[in-house]
């Protein structure tokens, strides 16, 4: 590679080293070279080798294998102080050593080394002499070795530098490893070979016509072209059959008149006799470059819903006619246009219900699999999202793969991040090529993806000059595809900017978005690259960020961030494992629990926020008015954009207080995209009589196996209440009942029964979520001291019969502030108590976390039973996907088990609820009208300051919160807080509840 005379990981300028430019071509003659490697982690990139050796897996971080050199994560800032492009000295640098051998056919054909990716730097060697060097984390490197090659064993070396220059634009909000992170190999070619294939398919302005732009380079022995070489194209599947194209690759300067038709259906004659338009350019006179444009109507479009596919092989003839290259692509059919305000798929504007997505896995941080990301794919589907943003680099290539196939649109973003230098580098003239080139090789690597329907210049590293030129450089190579860039919007949404065809702001709040569509300055489509932070207990408001979407012209979606809670699992000493966060590897500086901010824990199961993203994004909706209801009539509303539910199949049941009283299959109508029909449920028929709250559950299933779901996966649940009058069951139950015993209050104004450890008292507090620590309500509730309330007696007032008594408080806050509260205990029918509580919050409690009853039971009531919304975990400002029916589970699975402790455990418009042992003993709570309650097994308090490294020892009973308001979670941890009808303020609160034996009701 020649001499360099400077540190290639202090050089900015120096994207690489005797790299083959990227390209799209899958050569497929190889070696695999992934596996055990010889290794040793050094202290800086020019520290000699010692005899010191272990083996290490490759592809893998170091940094997950045991090494010395541990994960460290930081959010905006850089895990060192330096400043760009300096590094520290002190340098972890690893040392991989390897032999191979190249097969005896590959004598005399040109050899190629593959790196699929290296943190950061890679400085190639092999058989003790320079290869070249590789920089970007995130992008394959590969170098010519032929000419380095030896008979026999062949040793290769490569020294991966952990900290570079590069390290400043891929500061990216995650973990910081080191290593050789994925597939290492090599492959063979002639010396004559296709050096890279550009395929844009696309559709024309019918939309039922495929345009394909077909461009195969071809690079000759000694970069001298030989005549005779020819380069075949084959489309197969399309409505007519099989298409081919074929041209001399050795061409120059001819146009129209050099093409060859392959059968006597004489494809290229004319255009009118085909429907096909082929022309044959010459681009380069050393690189045979041979490009057609082409026609073929009637093709199935490709898009996120019916994902069609059509295989394309590509050729390499010698002058003999011999293939001596074969490569073959899956081509997409769609078309990709912004008119207006409008981002257009095929056509239509699509609804991006997308999430943001890292290259992660909790065992070996950044190398993932094939088969572990269509995981991933497959859950995204099944949740209802059908977008992706590759954030914050290009992923593992098998991603955009396995995009195409199963169906997910794609903003494919560039390795660009400069957060901790957010507004220099971006104008750093020694960065301009870094920017353009890793712009423009994510392009040429992933061009040919029908899923990919957006490039990105990359996150969160300002906008400058730099941006401009990628931005150029891109729009030139590709300009089937719009720009996105959310630094070039950052501070006028309405400007019109070069680097982006698209406004994509961060975590902005509803009323802004829905401000900007409606005050006449819009100029793009509006697609939010993130919003909804994910982190701990989050994603409050999501239902009424889609219903702003849903109803304001110029509002296209967005991306939740994001997909994973990066939580790398460590070995305790004690042979015990646990997910860790910035700080648990000794990492400093580090960002806490901010890379916990994921819709799934880090083995991928689903956080409850996943399914009210599945539930806000169903395919179908139901609707129908009051009278049609009641007799079985439904308006089924298609919310796809492409197909007919058919391939759904629907199970209705009705239900009256959570029991099921009659269900039935319902056959769905051919409905279209967008479109509705009126069905009416057979077998349908109304409870007669008095039988509690009515309703009506429609469960959608998959008719057939797919390539994202099996056969009968629920794809959504919608429900829907039927509207008759009902007397609440809480009503009856907690009517008084005359001459019955008083209940139990002693002279010091506790309430008292065999299964409370504790009497029912005021809660005003909840263990802060995320977003309530970071957005800075915790520390204030903390500092009001809502978590240490201390009641004192203010009197008991006896009725006159004695059937009733009220007990008034005064209720200090740990600051001091007065509280009052009244509780009034009265005896109903069965051996239960109903009790009325009253508390006014004054004004100098102006947000607080919640007002209501806590309980705390004896030990061993581990059985939960509630009538209300479920199963899974909803609160205020995030309860649409909720079923409202009768759920079981143990307090144990009620509790979600975010990785730092906090709130948990909450079910909204919960009607009532028993808790028992299994075996008889146990009680039951009705509450005066649907209400949140949460169940758990720790008091909140015991969380209040609890970290990761907090041990917390279960409290023996089980602890119940009846709330006569709940805060909202909203997301403010990074991004907005909930709306203010989500706030829980000052004023009167009045509730009633009623505590009842298991035999009641």
């Amino acid at each position: 590679m020649g001499s360099v005379d400077v540190a290639p990981w202090a050089a900015p300028e120096l994207t690489g080293l005797g790299r083959v430019r990227m390209h799209s071509v899958a050569h497929d003659d190889r070696v695999p070279l992934d596996g055990q490697w010889r290794f040793q982690l050094l202290r800086g990139p020019a520290a000699p080798a010692t005899d010191t050796w272990r083996e290490i897996t490759v592809p893998g971080s170091w940094t997950m294998q045991d090494t010395g050199d541990l994960p460290q994560y930081t959010n905006v800032q850089m895990p060192f102080l330096d400043h760009p492009p300096h590094v520290p000295t002190a340098n972890p640098t690893g040392l991989y050593v390897r032999s191979f051998e190249i097969p005896e056919g590959w004598a005399g054909r040109r050899i190629v080394l593959h790196i699929g990716a290296a943190e950061s730097v890679a400085i190639v060697r092999l058989n003790d002499r320079d290869v070249g060097v590789g920089k970007d984390a995130h992008l394959a490197s590969e170098f010519e070795i032929g000419d380095l090659l030896v008979p026999g064993s062949n040793t290769l070396e490569v020294r991966v530098v952990k900290w570079s220059d590069a390290s400043f634009i891929e500061d990216q909000d995650e973990w910081w490893h080191g290593g050789i992170t994925r597939s290492v190999y090599v492959y063979a070619t002639g010396s004559t070979y296709l050096a890279d294939v550009k395929a844009i398919a696309g559709l024309a302005d019918d939309l039922a016509t495929g345009t394909l732009e077909l461009t195969a380079e071809v690079a000759f022995a000694g970069g001298v072209p030989e005549h005779g070489w020819i380069v075949e194209a084959e489309l197969e599947g399309i409505p007519d059959g099989e298409a081919t194209f074929r041209a001399e690759a050795t061409v120059v300067d001819r146009i129209m008149d050099r093409w060859e038709p392959i059968d006597d259906r004489d494809l290229y004659v004319s255009r009118a006799a085909s429907g096909v338009d082929a022309a044959l350019t010459h681009v380069e006179p050393l690189e045979g470059s041979v490009a057609w444009t082409a026609r073929f109507p009637g093709v199935a479009p490709w898009s996120s819903e019916v994902p069609t596919l059509y295989p394309l092989v590509v050729r390499l003839r010698t002058p003999s006619g011999e293939v001596a290259e074969e490569v073959r692509l899956r081509l997409g059919f769609r078309r990709v246009e912004i008119v207006g305000l409008d981002l257009l798929i095929n056509g239509r504007r699509v609804l991006m219900r997308g999430v943001n997505r890292h290259d992660f896995d909790q065992h070996t941080g950044r190398t993932v699999t094939a088969d572990a990301i269509r995981g991933d794919l497959a859950l995204m589907k099944r949740f209802g999202f059908n977008a992706v943003r590759t954030s914050h680099y290009p992923n593992d290539p098998a991603l955009v793969d396995l995009c195409d196939e199963l169906g997910l649109y794609v903003i494919a973003e560039a390795d660009i991040e400069s957060h901790a230098f957010w507004g220099t580098l971006c104008d750093d003239p020694r960065y301009l090529g870094a920017w353009v080139d890793r712009v423009a090789r994510l392009a040429m690597r992933d061009k040919n993806h029908a899923s990919i329907i957006v490039w990105s210049l990359g996150n969160e590293s300002g906008y400058g000059a730099n941006h401009d030129a990628a931005a150029g450089w891109l729009r030139r190579y590709d300009p089937s595809r719009p720009l996105h860039y959310e630094g070039a919007i950052k501070f006028d949404w309405a400007s019109n900017q070069g680097a982006s065809d698209i406004t994509c702001p961060m975590y902005p709040p509803i009323a802004a978005i829905v401000e900007h569509a409606r005050n006449g300055t819009q100029r793009h489509p509006l697609i939010m690259c993130e919003y909804s932070h994910a982190m701990g207990n989050s994603n409050g408001t999501l239902a009424e960020y889609w219903a702003a979407i849903e109803s304001t012209p110029g509002l296209q979606g967005g991306f939740i961030w994001e997909f994973w809670d990066h939580g790398l699992v460590q070995r305790l000493p004690d042979g015990t494992t646990r997910w860790t966060y910035g700080g648990d590897w000794g990492d400093e500086p580090n960002d806490g629990n901010f890379c916990l901010d994921g819709l799934v824990f880090p083995d991928r199961t689903p956080k409850p926020a996943m399914w009210e993203h599945r539930h806000l994004a169903a395919l179908v909706r139901l609707g129908g008015d009051p009278a049609g209801l009641r007799r079985g009539r439904l308006v089924i509303h298609n919310r796809q954009d492409f197909r007919d539910p058919g391939w759904l199949r629907a199970h209705w049941e009705l239900a009256a207080d959570g029991m099921t009283i009659v269900e039935g299959e319902l056959e769905l109508p051919a409905t279209a995209p967008g479109g509705h029909s009126v069905v009416d449920l057979p077998g349908w028929r109304l409870p007669e009589g008095s039988a509690g709250e009515l309703f009506l559950t429609v469960r959608f299933r998959t008719a057939a196996a797919g390539s994202w779901a099996p056969a009968g996966f629920e794809v959504c649940a919608i429900q829907l209440p039927v509207p008759i009058e009902v007397a609440h069951a809480a009503d009856l139950a907690t009517a008084p009942a005359a001459r019955l015993a008083p209940p139990a209050v002693d002279d010091e104004g506790r309430f008292e029964h065999p299964l409370l450890a504790a009497p029912p008292s005021l809660a005003l507090w909840r263990a802060p979520t995320d977003n309530d620590r970071i957005g800075g309500m915790g520390a204030r509730w903390v500092g009001q001291g809502l978590d240490r309330l201390e009641r004192h007696l203010v009197g008991i007032d006896r009725s006159e019969a004695g059937d009733g008594v009220t007990v008034r408080w005064d209720v200090r806050t740990g600051a001091g502030l007065g509280i009052p509260h009244t509780q009034s205990f009265h005896p109903v029918a069965g051996g239960g108590v109903r009790i009325d509580e009253e508390t006014v919050i004054p004004a100098e409690l102006s947000d607080l976390a919640r007002v209501g009853t806590v309980l705390e039971t004896v030990a061993g009531l581990e059985e939960l039973t509630w009538f209300g919304s479920g199963p899974h975990e909803t609160y205020p400002d995030r309860k649409a996907s909720g079923l409202v029916g009768r759920w079981h589970e143990t307090v144990t699975g009620h509790i979600t088990p975010y990785v730092r402790p906090q709130e948990t455990g909450g079910r909204a418009d919960t009607r009532w609820l028993r808790l028992d042992d299994g075996g008889g003993r146990g009680f039951r709570v009705v509450l005066d009208r649907p209400r949140q309650v949460s169940v758990g097994h720790h008091r909140a308090a015991d969380l209040a300051a609890a970290g990761h490294d907090v041990e917390l020892v279960p409290r023996p009973g089980t602890i119940v919160h009846l709330d006569a308001a709940h805060r909202g979670l909203g997301t403010a941890s990074c991004g907005p807080d909930t709306l203010p009808e989500y706030l829980v303020g000052p004023g009167t609160y009045r509730w009633s509840w009623s505590l009842l034996p298991l035999d009641e009701g």
